[in-house]
Formats: C-alpha cells, sequence, structure tokens
C-alpha cells in the first residue's frame, strides 16, 4: 500500500484552512482553530484513529464558530478523500462503541464514495462552554459530504454533554482506524463489486 498521506487547503472569505494529514501515523496532532473545545475533540480522532492530524485554521470567530467548525469538517473530509485515494486494498468498512462514564456512543463507517450521515444524538444542553453542541452534526455533516462516506452516528446513553460528544469523536476515531486498515486477503483489490468507490 503506497504512502497515504495529504495537504489540503481551504480558502474562503469566511475562513482560512490548512491541513495535513498521514492516515499511517501514531497519533500525533497540532491545532490552531481558536476552538478549543473542538481541538479537544479532534485530538481524539487523532489519538484513537492513529493518525496524525496538522490543522491551522482562522475564521470569523467575531459572528461564531459555525463557519469555522463545518469547514474544518469539510477540509478533514477532503484531506481523508485525497489520502486513501482509491481505496485499493482498505478494509472500508469500520465501527466501534465507545463509553465515557454514564455515555455510550456507536459509530459505523464504510467508505462507500457515497456521503450518507445518519446523526442520533440529543445533547442535554446547548453548549459546552461556549461550544454550541449543535456544530457536531455541522462538522460530520461536512466530513461525510467531502470524505464521501457513509457515516451512522448514534449516541446510546449519556446525561453529560461533554461525555456525550467524546464518545462520539473517539468512536469515530476508532471506526475509522478499523476501516483503513489493510485487509491483508483483499490483496490489492478495491473493496467493492463495482471495482470502484
Amino acid at each position: 500500500m503506497s504512502e497515504r498521506k495529504a495537504d489540503v487547503s481551504r480558502n474562503t472569505l469566511e475562513t482560512q484552512i490548512s491541513i495535513k494529514l498521514d492516515v499511517d501515523g501514531t497519533g500525533q496532532s497540532a491545532f490552531s482553530t481558536g476552538v478549543p473545545f473542538l481541538e479537544h475533540m479532534l485530538e481524539q480522532i487523532a489519538r484513537h484513529g492513529l493518525v496524525d492530524i496538522d490543522i491551522q485554521a482562522t475564521g470569523d470567530l467575531h459572528i461564531d464558530a459555525h463557519h469555522l467548525v463545518e469547514d474544518i469538517g469539510i477540509t478533514l473530509g477532503q484531506a481523508f478523500k485525497q489520502a486513501l485515494g482509491d481505496k485499493r486494498g482498505m478494509t472500508r468498512y469500520g465501527f466501534a462503541y465507545v463509553p465515557l462514564d454514564e455515555a455510550l456512543s456507536r459509530v459505523v463507517i464504510d467508505f462507500s464514495g457515497r456521503p450518507q450521515l445518519e446523526y442520533r444524538v440529543d445533547f442535554p444542553r446547548a453548549s459546552v462552554g461556549d461550544f454550541e453542541t449543535d456544530l457536531v452534526h455541522e462538522f460530520f455533516q461536512g466530513f461525510c459530504n467531502h470524505a464521501l462516506v457513509t457515516l451512522h452516528i448514534d449516541n446510546l446513553h449519556g446525561d453529560n454533554s461533554h461525555h456525550i460528544a467524546e464518545t462520539v469523536f473517539k468512536a469515530f476515531g476508532r471506526a475509522v482506524r478499523m476501516a483503513m486498515e489493510p485487509d491483508l486477503r483483499m490483496g490489492g483489490t478495491i473493496p467493492s463489486t463495482k471495482g470502484s468507490l
């Protein structure tokens, strides 16, 4: 399997984002986004997905964090799509259940080439600190649309909004890690009867 890395930038009137990604990394991360809670969640993806992620981003935070969080999701999706190429020889599917105290979430992903998000997460609070919890959905919608993945996210239990969000991001990292693993029995073929993803 060839080197799976990406270097992607996105520049709009609202946000300026640069992402370096190594999907065969060791879980290293570096972030400068101005959104501390999002950085804490992105660190979960890196650590539990064993991917190296460097994200440098600025945006119109004087309005709110919506544009920046969504656009980071978009750009990270583009980076995964670029790094994985034609997905030859990879497992394709991944899933994970992750608990944190009272919270439990399940994430299932298919690098299908088709964007679809099924998201069932109800947060007890509208924000964690100054981070609006509905931005979690916006992040993953942006990721799905540009990574071209089918993604099911379900929070099964939880009372604490921080715990719920953290289980979602950790489970996402673990599911992505499983899906990206080389499938030795698959060899160098594309994991689809269509011959492309």
